[in-house]
């Protein structure tokens, strides 16, 4: 039986109303951050970006965007950056490593003393942290997830981001924090998704590891800079003693199959339907492996990476943001032939 709750009204702000939120905001610089920066700034919030020392912040500076300097790993300039916010946005985080500390670093250790300084303040800012899919897992049962399902990650990045959100949790009886799961995230800057689905398409060529036919959650990065930026504002905190409390699901609302995304991109192109070529899970991650190697002295990852092979081992990651789009008041969300339309319109902006 299902037990999700239903969303109620928003906590009142700690705040009281007046001018946009000051928000602060790690992984500016990243595909997400840099979308949320045109998203915030036309919303008339005053952002500042957390950055390390060497970071290119001119882009940044030219938007408008105030910099600070601090360190996830160190602690260094955390505190004095986030007192004067409202909310503070964490996206900064690992998303491909060869080992399983190269994830923990950040998505985990990072978090924790990013939370642990927050909670800390006198008037702590409310967080957002921007988790994702993986952090819980594919779909339990072949149906999309839901909030009230436990979390069972399969990958090192995703047990990073669970620990990661147990750190806020942790000390949300002392901080108003708000935890956003998304799916694969496409859209204008995209380093990843499209780029490899275009590659496929204009080779002729759709390939899918595993013969089993997967099925995929999908979200427009606008669509994700619109629920963090809400919630800024709303949505049911973190609480310490309850598990499913204060996390919310994003997705477009439909399922999509590798071979759909692939058609989808083809006819958008002009294109006829690529036909789909299946590769053993063995095979893919040999390949992974034999990547990872090659590229070890340049210090680069691969976009295959063996961490990725595990997720796809499992067929089936979908998840439901019926929950999260009530709770955040969101529009509805952007189809995807619609966002590939814009992309392929235009790629960076």
């Amino acid at each position: 039986m299902n037990t999700r709750r239903e969303p109620g009204p928003p906590r009142p702000p700690d705040r009281p109303p007046g001018p946009a939120p000051r928000i602060l905001l790690t992984g500016a610089t990243g595909f997400v951050g840099r979308r949320l920066v045109r998203h915030l700034r036309a919303a008339g919030h005053q952002v500042t970006a957390l950055v390390r020392g060497t970071s290119r912040t001119h882009a940044l500076t030219a938007a408008g965007v105030a910099v600070a300097v601090g360190d996830l790993g160190t602690g260094a300039g955390l505190r004095a950056a986030a007192e004067a916010a409202d909310c503070v946005i964490h996206l900064a985080g690992t998303v491909s490593s060869r080992t399983a500390r190269g994830y923990w670093r950040t998505n985990a250790d990072g978090t924790r003393r990013l939370a642990d300084t927050l909670a800390s303040l006198p008037a702590p800012p409310r967080l957002v942290l921007c988790s994702s899919l993986a952090a819980a897992g594919p779909s339990p049962d072949g149906r999309p997830r839901t909030e009230d399902q436990p979390a069972a990650p399969v990958s090192h990045y995703g047990r990073s981001k669970l620990a990661g959100e147990q750190a806020v949790r942790e000390v949300s009886d002392a901080l108003h924090a708000v935890v956003l799961r998304p799916p694969i995230v496409y859209g204008p800057g995209d380093p990843a998704f499209l780029p490899a689905v275009l590659a496929m398409v204009r080779a002729g060529v759709a390939v899918q590891a595993g013969r089993v036919p997967g099925r995929y959650s999908l979200l427009h990065v606008d669509d994700l800079c619109a629920a963090l930026t809400a919630a800024c504002e709303r949505g049911r905190p973190l609480r310490p003693a309850d598990p499913v409390s204060g996390v919310h699901y994003l997705s477009d609302g439909a399922e999509h199959t590798w071979d759909a995304i692939c058609r989808t991109v083809a006819t958008t192109l002009g294109r006829g339907r690529p036909p789909l070529v299946t590769v053993p899970l063995a095979a893919a991650r040999a390949v992974a492996a034999l990547a990872e190697a090659a590229t070890l002295p340049s210090g680069r990852l691969p976009a295959l990476t063996r961490d990725k092979v595990r997720e796809m081992r499992h067929p089936v990651w979908t998840c439901s943001g019926e929950y999260g789009r009530q709770a955040l008041e969101l529009p509805p969300p952007l189809p995807f032939d619609v966002g590939v339309a814009r992309y392929l319109a235009h790629p960076t902006r």
